[in-house]
Parts: structure tokens; sequence; C-alpha cells
């Protein structure tokens, strides 16, 4: 409903014109909490909310005629916003009258030309005062100074206007008063009344004594608006019973006539035609009163009066208008269903079917129009929002008129949609592998990691850490190592780095949880795993071991000899690598054999060994993959009693690492060799021992080339499938 106050103009400024937040139901507090405002609306209220009290107060000067003219009641249409839930209250403001204009005549002095044989009994009009007030402020009264030629006579034209007539009482003398002056005073019927007053200068004419008369004193026009520049609205005609020249009539505005009616109309002096020389508009103007003057052409002229009232009909020339006047965005995306996200209000200047107006909203979802009051509606939303698929959308509020054929008009809305942390942050990747080469420098970028979150600033601000994982057992020296002890993920932008340089023969393969949280209250996560292949390389040279049964030699290592009957052997002695070998000993006999290690794996790994010194073709050969050591040929007493070899062992890594292993080759009688073969027989195998070390060498070297080949397969398998996952 509304709610309805009424106030006096002129009302001081802090007036209480009412108690606003009682009266609308709101407690103590609630409307400086709900922050109760006035909207503001075409024109100037001069009335405001206290924010504190919630009354309605008077904000600046109320001037009754400015805000409303002559319209009685004034009433002015406030509406008032109340928030938390949104609301809207209509409040009716009607500001009383009080009698602050006095009566105002068109001029201060009026001068008037009467023919000295006009009879007692002629009447002459006068232009009456006009008071700004309306009610009985505005009801006027007229006196006359006293005279004896002349009176005055008021009649009522109609319910709002008077017409006032001086009647000449008796007859005119010109020669005795050529000029009377009168004194016309208006009172308005206000307490205390005021008035206004007009000085009458009448001048008494000679001859010419009949008045150019029209056959109506007031006609009645209707034209539409709009109409073509040119459209004949009336022909007037007034007659003059003199003759001659004081018979013939000029017709013209009269001097009162406002210049607004003179530049939209215009006569014709002599034939009394009133044509439309401007644009009619309903809106601004729905009516003129014209006031014609016939002039004859005596000496002097008299001239007769009418007046001539025109009515603009209303054709349908305006759009309709729409304005937003509250607007609450941007709007939650997870607000509900029904809330009010802007308040409308529409208006067509026409009037009747012209003036009435049907709203709708494009496109129709997610929002819609409730209608509250005639010309007042709600944007609300119908459906719920998902900002990530529609951020913001562009409202259209349409409206059409009842005219024929109808005017449309639209406004539209941008209505930003907020966002919510409703979306995790997700993986491109559920599993990321990734190859890393060892002893990489330490805060070597291993990869980049990113994980997409669809909502927008906090929200979609992802961190990243490492979650769980490690290594653990034999590969780590023996304990369980946490992951994060070996790389280490930036927080903003996901790069992968590693903290240390990694060991393939500590660690092998790296498996870890990889957490991205957003910003959001409450934060959302996504995880993803790392699977962190340690790539090997050649950083371990060959390792020689000693020989078999024998403490650490320096650097190399000899297996035994034979040591039953005649034949070579092999030992260790103050840390020489030495060997026997028997003159006549056939070619293919093995002298001795090099044992060596290395601790990096495949190609890196396999080893192969080299006769270094002496060069060319000597009485000594090496087996490439078994380090045997064996005669090249039949040994004869020219090759002297002893022969010094020097082994190369080589890896197959890029570029190569390798050990060197010095071995003396002592020859002798075959009897000497088996002695010295079994004065060595302490630290070295028996015949069937060496057997068995040399079957089980070759078995160690079968394995080792299946194991090389089996680790290239599965290098070159994770190869092919880390491509094929990065394409």
């Amino acid at each position: 409903g509304q709610v309805r106050y009424s106030v006096p103009e002129e009302a001081k400024a802090g007036t209480v014109v009412g108690r606003l937040a009682q009266d609308l139901g709101l407690e103590a507090g609630e409307p400086e909490a709900r922050r109760l405002r006035l909207v503001a609306q075409g024109r100037r209220a001069s009335v405001e909310v206290s924010g504190a009290s919630g009354a309605l107060v008077v904000s600046s000067r109320l001037d009754r005629e400015e805000l409303c003219g002559k319209s009685a009641p004034c009433a002015l249409r406030l509406e008032v916003l109340v928030e938390r839930p949104l609301r809207v209250f209509h409040v009716e403001l009607e500001v009383t009258d009080i009698n602050d204009n006095a009566p105002l005549f068109p001029a201060a002095r009026k001068n008037l030309s009467i023919a000295e044989l006009s009879l007692p009994g002629s009447r002459f009009p006068l232009e009456g005062a006009s008071d700004a007030d309306v009610g009985a402020n505005a009801q006027l009264s007229y006196t006359l100074s006293p005279s004896e030629h002349f009176g005055l006579e008021v009649k009522a034209k109609d319910e709002t206007k008077m017409l006032l007539l001086l009647e000449l009482k008796k007859s005119l003398d010109r020669e005795t008063m050529p000029v009377h002056r009168l004194v016309l005073t208006a009172s308005d019927g206000g307490r205390p009344s005021l008035t206004g007053t007009m000085e009458l200068v009448i001048s008494v004419l000679d001859a010419n004594d009949n008045a150019p008369q029209f056959n109506q004193s007031v006609y009645k026009v209707k034209v539409v608006e709009g109409s073509e520049l040119g459209t004949l609205l009336i022909k007037l005609t007034a007659t003059d019973l003199d003759e001659g020249i004081n018979s013939d009539i000029i017709y013209s505005f009269s001097r009162r006539v406002a210049a607004q009616v003179k530049e939209m109309f215009s006569i014709d002096e002599n034939k009394g035609e009133i044509r439309l020389q401007g644009k009619l508009d309903y809106e601004e103007m729905d009516s003129y009163e014209i006031t014609i003057e016939a002039r004859d052409k005596g000496s002097p002229p008299l001239s007769g009066h009418c007046k001539v009232l025109v009515e603009v009909l209303d054709v349908n020339d305006n759009a309709p208008e729409v304005w937003v006047t509250s607007l609450s965005v941007p709007v939650p995306e997870d607000a509900a269903v029904g809330t009010v996200v802007a308040l409308l209000s529409v208006s067509d200047r026409d009037s009747g079917a012209n003036g009435r107006v049907r709203c709708a909203v494009r496109p129709a979802a997610p929002f819609g129009l409730v209608a509250r009051l005639a010309g007042s509606y709600s944007l609300v939303l119908r459906e719920a929002l998902d900002r990530e698929r529609v951020s913001e959308y562009e409202v259209e509020v349409r409206a059409e008129d009842g005219g024929a054929p109808p005017l449309r008009a639209s406004r539209g809305v941008r209505v930003p949609v907020s966002d919510v942390n409703d979306n995790a942050p997700a993986f491109a990747q559920a599993v990321y592998t990734v190859l890393a080469r060892e002893n990489n420098a330490a805060g070597a970028e291993l990869a980049r990691l990113w994980a997409r979150d669809p909502d927008e600033a906090g929200n979609g601000r992802v961190s990243y850490s490492v979650a769980e994982g490690g290594v653990g057992g034999a590969a780590s020296g023996g304990g369980w190592r946490a992951a994060s002890s070996y790389v280490s993920v930036d927080a903003e932008s996901g790069r992968l780095w590693a903290l240390q340089p990694l060991d393939y023969e500590e660690v092998q393969v790296l498996q870890f949880e990889v957490r991205a949280v957003d910003a959001g209250e409450p934060p959302l996560c996504g995880n993803a795993t790392v699977q962190l292949f340690v790539v090997d390389e050649n950083d371990n040279a060959p390792a020689l071991l000693p020989p078999a049964g024998v403490g650490p030699g320096p650097g190399a290592a000899v297996s035994a000899a034979s040591a039953a009957g005649p034949g070579p052997g092999a030992g260790a002695v103050s840390g020489a690598l030495w060997a026997w070998a028997a003159w006549g000993a056939p070619a293919g006999q093995v002298v001795a054999k090099i044992r060596a290690v290395d601790a990096d794996s495949g190609y890196n790994a396999w080893l192969r060994y080299e006769l270094w010194e002496p060069r060319g073709k000597g009485a000594f050969r090496v087996g490439l993959y078994s380090g045997e050591v064996s005669t090249a040929r039949a040994l004869e007493e020219a090759d002297g009693p002893r022969q010094r070899l020097v082994i190369v062992v080589r890896d197959h890594g890029e570029p190569a690492r390798s050990a060197t292993a010095t071995l003396s080759v002592s020859l002798g009688e075959g009897a000497e060799a088996a002695l010295a073969a079994a004065g060595s027989s302490s630290s070295s195998s028996s015949a069937g021992a060496e057997s068995g070390a040399s079957s089980s060498s070759s078995s160690t070297n079968v394995w080792l080339v299946v194991a090389i080949c089996a680790v290239s397969s599965v290098f070159l398998l994770a190869v092919v499938l880390y491509g094929a996952c990065r394409w």
C-alpha cells in the first residue's frame, strides 16, 4: 500500500513530515542498517530521509507553485528503498498551499480608448489578475476606485475564471474630461488577504463610436498534434456597424498573448484565418488560449475581442522510456532463484492506450520481470547461474506501448556474475612421467606441472606443493627418504626442480604426488602423480677386484692358475700382480684372469679388456669381455724369463672410463712353474676351483650381456612412452 503525508509549502528545512520508518514497520536502528533512502524521481522532491531516526524531513525549500503549478492537489509520488532484503515502498506527499502569492495583473498600467459616443451601459473587457496559489488562496475579488462614469462588473466565465467588464454608467464628455484614471484592485481569499493593483488610463475618443463585434465571445477548436504547418484552424469574422473606413477591420493577436502562442500560430490580418506555423506537441502543452482583437480603421480605431481555445489531441508519437532505478551487481553465481537484481521504472508520455506499456526481457533466461506497481518492475533471477559458463549477461528490457502502430524502446542492463569457489584445480594429466639425468645440477628444472582452475581471482589462484612419496630400502642406502628431500615444486609456477644432484646408483625411480590447492574459502585441491626416472650417466670408472681368495691388491685382480701339476698360476706378492707360465705351454693356455666391476648400469657397466703393452704380436692376449689372460702362441725360451703386461679395462659409456692393471708373468720350466704355483696355494684356488671360476666368469658375462639388452629395451620403451604422453 501507500503511506500518505502532507506538509505546507515553504516549510523550514528540517521540518519533520512524518515518522516514515515507524509507519513502514521498521524497528529502531533498522533505517540506518538497511539504508532506508528515497529513490530520485524526475523532479526534485525537496525532502529526505533522516538516517538515524528514519523520519521524513524537509531538506530544501518547498514551493508548491514550482512543483505542481496550478494543479491541485499537489501530490508528490516518492519511492522508498530498504535493503537486506531489498524492498520498495510508495509514499505520497501532498504539499498544501499557503497564501504566499499576491494577485498579479499582466501589466501595472492599461490604456483604454473609449469613444465619447459610447452609450451608458457599454461594457469593455478587462484582463483579470492571476494568482499562483490554488483553492481559496486563488479566489479573487475585484474593486474599482470610485468613479461617477465607470463601474466594474464581474461575471463567472467558468468554474475557475472570471470575466471583468468595465461598465460605462454615465455618458462621456471628452471636452470636460479627456482622460479618466482608475485603480483596479484584486484581492485573494487568503488570510490575511493579499492584493494587487493595475492602473486604468481611459482615453475618451471622439467620433468613431462603434467597435467591431464577434458573433461569439469564445471559439473552440480541436487539432491533432503533429499536424502539418499551415493547417487552417479557424476563420474568424467580426462586424462593425460603422461605415467607410471605420468599418474596415484588422485582425491580430492581443498584445497580452504570450510569445509562445505567437510562435505556434499565425493570423491573417485581413481574412481572420488562424493557421498553424509551429509543431504541436501534446506532451508539452495540451491546450492554448488565444485572445483575438478585431480593430477598425477609424480614428481613433475601435476594437472587439474574442477568445479561441485550441485543444490538442494526442497521437502515439512518444516511445516508452525505461530507467534503471536500482541495480545490485555483481550477482554471486550461487544466488538463490528469485533474487532481485534491479528495479526498473517504465513510462510513456502519451495518454490513454498510447501510454499503456508492456514489458519483456531478452534473453528470457535466466532473468525475468515481475510487475510491482504501475510502471514499476523488478528484474529477478529465474534460473541458477554458473560463472564458468557465462561470466556476464547483457540483459535487454523491451517496452512496447499500446498505440497503433506501437512504439518500442529498450534498455540494456549489464549483469556481471561474481565467482564462488566451486571448482577444484585439475591437472592436465593424472600421471606425469619425467626423465632426469643423474648428476644434474641442484636447482635444475625437471618439468613444469600445470593445474587448471576455472574460478577467478583468489578462487582460481593455484599453489603447488609436494604432497607425499619418496624412496626407501637399499636404493636409498637402507632408509626411507621423502621425495621432498630430492625435489621441490614452485608454489606459483608449478616448476619442478631438483634440490640436489640425483645419483642413479642411489635412486632409480622416484614416485610422489603433487598437490594443487586454490586460494578459495574453503580451499579446494587436486592431485597428480609424478614418476621421476633417473637416467644413468657414465660417472663411475671400472674398479679392479682382488684375486679370488686373496685380499685386495693394488688396483687389480688376478685369478689363480692351476695349482696342480705344471701349469700357469697367478698371485699377488708385495702389491704386484704376477703369474707363472711354463715354457712350451700351448696357445690358448689361461695364465691369469683380470676381474673388475662398474657401479653404473647398462652400457655404462659393460666392460671390455684390452692389452695395452706390449703392443703388436706378443706372446699373450686378453679376452675382450672375459678378462682372461692366455697364451697367444706356444711359449719359447726366447720369450725371456719374465713378461710385463699392461691391461686396460674400459666401459662402454660416453665418454668411456677406464682402469689399468699391470701383470708380471714369470716364465720357467714346467716343474718350476708347478712349484711356484704350489707355493701360492695358500692364496689361490686349486685347478678345479679355477676351472669352476672360469666357467662362472663365462656365465657371468652371458648374464651381463642379457642384463644390458634388457636395460636398453626398458630405456627405449620408457622414452617411447614419455614421447607418446607428451604428444
